[in-house]
C-alpha cells in the first residue's frame, strides 16, 4: 500500500513538471498540446515494447543466413513514419521495424488508419442519429480530423455483424410478460420512398429484467397471421418454449399465429397503447385529467366495477371526446382477460412502461432521418440505439416480486423458480 502511494505520489510530481505552473488549455489540449504528445510518445514505447518481444522469442526467421551457414537472427531495422487519425487529430507515429519483415503491431497493426477510440466514437455520434456528413463535421470540430463520409458508413457498416449475431441468439425458455409494438419509417425502395413498420419485441424475464429480443420488418399488405408466424417461429427456434401474456396493440393476424406456435398464451390488449391512443383525441391541457379518468377502468377490481367506470367515463367525457370511450367499447372483449389475473400480476402490466420508454427514445433517434436508404441503415441505428438504451436498465421492473409469486401460484408447471 505504501509503494502504490509512492507510485502515484511520483507520478503526480512528473505531471507537475510536464504541466508548469501556470498552464494554457493550448498548452494541454492543443494541436501540439501535452495530452497529445503524451498520447504519441506512449504508443511508441508499447510498440517499441512489442517489437523487443517479438526479437525475444528468437528462433530462425527470413533474415537469411550468415557467412558461416548460420540462420540470422532477426533484429530491429529503423523505424517507419505513419499518420494515424485518433481523438487528439491526425497524429505523426514512428513504427518500430524488424530486418525480417516478419513484426506485426498488435496496438496499431498495419494498414490501419485510426486508432481504436476513434471508431467508438463514430459509433457513438451514429446511435444519436447523426448522418454521416454530420459525423464528418463533428470530428472536424472537435478533433481537427478529416474523416469522409463513405469512411465513416465503413465504420458502422462494421456493426451488421453485431446485429445478427444479435438476432439470431439464444433466448430464455420462459418470458411471463412479451410486448410488441412498431415504429414506422421512411425507406427509399427502387427510388421511391416508402413507408415500413419495425417491429420491437421487448421480453419480460422470469427475474423481471427488460429484454429486448428482436427488430422485424413489416412487409406491407402482407403483414397478417402469416407474417406472425414467421416471427414466433424464429423466437421458438432460438429457444424461447412459453410466453404466459402477450401485450399488443390490436396485431392483425397476431391472435391466430400465436394460438399456433403458443396455445397456451394469453393475448392481452395492451393497456399502455390503449391509454396512449385514447390521449391522441384530447388537447395537452386536458390530458392529465382524462387518464386520470381512465384509471378506474383498468385498475377495477372486478369487470362489474370496470364495466361501471366506464360508463361513469362516458357520461363525463363523451360530450367533448366520444371517441374515447368508442375505443374501449370497440376493443372491451380484448381488454377484459386482464380482470382475470390478481392485481400485482395486472399492475405489472398496465404500469409497466417500459416499451413506451423504449419507443419514445427510439422515435427520438428515427426522426432525424428523414428517408432511410435502405433496410440495414435502419437496423444499425435502431440496434445502436436500443444498445444506449438497455445500458440504463439496472433493475427489474416495480413491483415484480409480488407478481412472480402470484405467477408462480397461478401457472405452477409453467413458472417455477
Amino acid at each position: 500500500m505504501v509503494r502504490r502511494k509512492k507510485e502515484v505520489s511520483r507520478l503526480d510530481e512528473l505531471l507537475d513538471d510536464l504541466i508548469g505552473e501556470n498552464p494554457q488549455p493550448e498548452d494541454i489540449l492543443g494541436e501540439s498540446g501535452l495530452l497529445k504528445q503524451l498520447t504519441q510518445r506512449l504508443i511508441e514505447r508499447a510498440l517499441t515494447g512489442e517489437l523487443n518481444h517479438h526479437l525475444q522469442q528468437g528462433g530462425p526467421t527470413a533474415a537469411g543466413f550468415d557467412a558461416s551457414g548460420e540462420p540470422r537472427r532477426n533484429s530491429r531495422n529503423g523505424h517507419s513514419k505513419k499518420t494515424v487519425q485518433s481523438s487528439q487529430g491526425a497524429m505523426e507515429l514512428s513504427i518500430p521495424r524488424d530486418r525480417a519483415g516478419e513484426f506485426e503491431p498488435i496496438l496499431v497493426p498495419k494498414h490501419q488508419r485510426r486508432l481504436a477510440g476513434l471508431d467508438e466514437q463514430i459509433i457513438s455520434l451514429y446511435a444519436r442519429g447523426l448522418g454521416t456528413r454530420e459525423i464528418s463535421a463533428e470530428l472536424a470540430e472537435l478533433y481537427g480530423v478529416n474523416i469522409s463520409a463513405s469512411l465513416i458508413s465503413e465504420v458502422t457498416d462494421a456493426v451488421l455483424d453485431e446485429v445478427k449475431a444479435w438476432q439470431s441468439r439464444p433466448l430464455d425458455e420462459l418470458y411471463p410478460i412479451l410486448y410488441l409494438d412498431a415504429l414506422y419509417v421512411n425507406i427509399k425502395v427502387a427510388g421511391r420512398v416508402s413507408k415500413r413498420a419495425v417491429y420491437v419485441v421487448l421480453g419480460i424475464t422470469h427475474e423481471g429484467d427488460k429484454e429486448l429480443l428482436g427488430l422485424w420488418f413489416g412487409e406491407a399488405e402482407s403483414e397478417g397471421a402469416k407474417f406472425w408466424l414467421k416471427v414466433l417461429t424464429d423466437l421458438k427456434n432460438r429457444g424461447l418454449q412459453d410466453i404466459l401474456i402477450a401485450c399488443c396493440d390490436g396485431l392483425k393476424g397476431f391472435p391466430q399465429a400465436i394460438a399456433a406456435v403458443y396455445p397456451d398464451t394469453q393475448v392481452q390488449l395492451c393497456i399502455v397503447h390503449l391509454i396512449r391512443n385514447s390521449l391522441r383525441h384530447v388537447p395537452w391541457q386536458e390530458a392529465k385529467a382524462v387518464a386520470a379518468d381512465l384509471k378506474p377502468i383498468y385498475q377495477a377490481a372486478t369487470l362489474e366495477e370496470a364495466e361501471t367506470a366506464l360508463d361513469a367515463f362516458a357520461a363525463k367525457w363523451d360530450e367533448s371526446y366520444p371517441a374515447i370511450s368508442q375505443i374501449w367499447i370497440r376493443h372491451w372483449e380484448n381488454i377484459i382477460p386482464i380482470f382475470d389475473y390478481p392485481r400485482p400480476i395486472r399492475k405489472v402490466i398496465y404500469t409497466t412502461n417500459a416499451i413506451e420508454s423504449l419507443n419514445r427514445s427510439l422515435r427520438k433517434v428515427i426522426k432525424t432521418k428523414a428517408v432511410f436508404p435502405d433496410e440495414q441503415s435502419v437496423l444499425k441505428l435502431m440496434y445502436l440505439a436500443m444498445n444506449n438504451i438497455a445500458k440504463r436498465w439496472k433493475r427489474p421492473i416495480q413491483d415484480w416480486k409480488a407478481a412472480a409469486a402470484h405467477f408462480a401460484i397461478m401457472f405452477p408447471e409453467r413458472f417455477t423458480y
